[in-house]
C-alpha cells in the first residue's frame, strides 16, 4: 500500500531550529525523524513512499536520493506544491499528478513516531465502508495533576503527566481516495475533510494505547533524542539492527 507522508510545513513552532532545515529532517540519533517513520512502515511491508514536500524540499530530496541513506526496496516519489500550500492542497496535487494510484492509501505526518501495528489498522479499515481510519492515542497532560481527598482541599496524590480520558488523532491513517473529494478547495487541510466525513459517519478510529510521540517543539525533539540515546526508542519501534 502506498505511504503518503506530509512533510512540507515550515515547522514555525520550532524556530530557530527549523529556520534552515525542515522539521522532518531534524535528526533523532543519526537519522532524520522522517527516515524513522519510513523505516517503521517498511517493517510492515510498505515501501512505496510519496513525500509531500514544500519548505526546503531540496534538502529532503538530496538526502533520500542518496542510495546510502535508504533501504534498497524503497520507492520514493515527490510532490512539491510550494511553500504556502495547505496540507489539503498537497494531497490534491499528489492525486491530480497521478502519484496516488491506490484506492486505499496510508497517510502519515512527518513528525510523529508510533509503534502501532499498521497492518492491524489496515485490517480494521477494510472490514467496513468507512473512508478514514485514524490511529487514535490517549491525550497526555503536559503537566502533573493533583488528586484531591474527599474534602476537596487537601492533596491525596501527585500524578506526573498522566494519560487523560480523551483520544486524539495520532496520524498513521488509512484513507480511501474518495476522501479527496471532501477536501476544501484552496487552503483547507485534511482535518477539514475529516470533519465533513464525521458528519456522514465515515470516520472510525483504531485505538492505540502504546508508544506515540509527536515532535512539535524543541522539548519534544530533545525527549526523542534522549530516548534514542538510552535505547528506549529502539525498544519501542523495533526497526533497528
Amino acid at each position: 500500500m502506498q505511504v503518503v507522508i506530509l512533510c512540507g510545513g515550515a515547522g514555525t513552532r520550532m524556530y530557530p531550529t527549523t529556520e534552515q532545515i525542515p522539521k522532518p529532517m531534524l535528526t533523532v540519533g543519526d537519522k532524520p525523524i522522517l527516515w524513522h517513520i519510513m523505516k517503521f512502515y517498511s517493517k510492515y511491508g510498505h515501501n512505496d513512499f510519496i513525500l509531500l514536500t514544500g519548505f526546503r524540499s531540496e534538502m529532503i530530496k538530496e538526502y533520500f536520493n542518496n542510495p546510502s541513506n535508504i533501504e534498497p526496496n524503497w520507492k520514493i516519489q515527490y510532490s512539491d506544491a510550494g511553500l504556502t500550500a495547505s496540507k489539503g492542497d498537497r494531497l490534491r496535487q499528489a492525486y491530480s499528478g497521478g502519484l496516488i494510484t491506490d484506492d486505499n492509501f496510508l497517510l502519515a505526518y512527518g513528525d510523529d513516531l508510533c509503534n502501532v501495528d499498521i497492518n492491524e489498522v489496515i485490517k480494521t479499515h477494510e472490514k467496513n465502508s468507512n473512508l478514514v481510519t485514524l490511529t487514535s492515542v490517549p491525550l497526555v497532560s503536559d503537566f502533573g495533576i493533583l488528586k484531591l481527598n474527599e474534602d476537596d482541599c487537601t492533596v491525596m496524590e501527585f500524578e506526573e503527566k498522566p494519560k487523560l480520558n480523551h483520544w486524539i488523532n495520532g496520524g498513521y491513517i488509512v484513507m480511501n481516495k474518495k476522501v479527496l473529494d471532501y477536501l476544501v478547495e484552496n487552503g483547507g487541510d485534511e482535518t477539514d475533510a475529516f470533519k465533513k466525513l464525521a458528519v456522514d459517519d465515515k470516520v472510525q478510529v483504531f485505538k492505540h494505547d502504546g508508544f506515540w510521540k509527536s515532535m512539535n517543539t524543541i522539548k519534544d525533539m530533545n525527549t526523542l533524542r534522549d530516548m534514542c540515546r538510552t535505547g528506549e526508542l529502539q525498544k519501542y519501534l523495533e526497526i533497528y539492527g
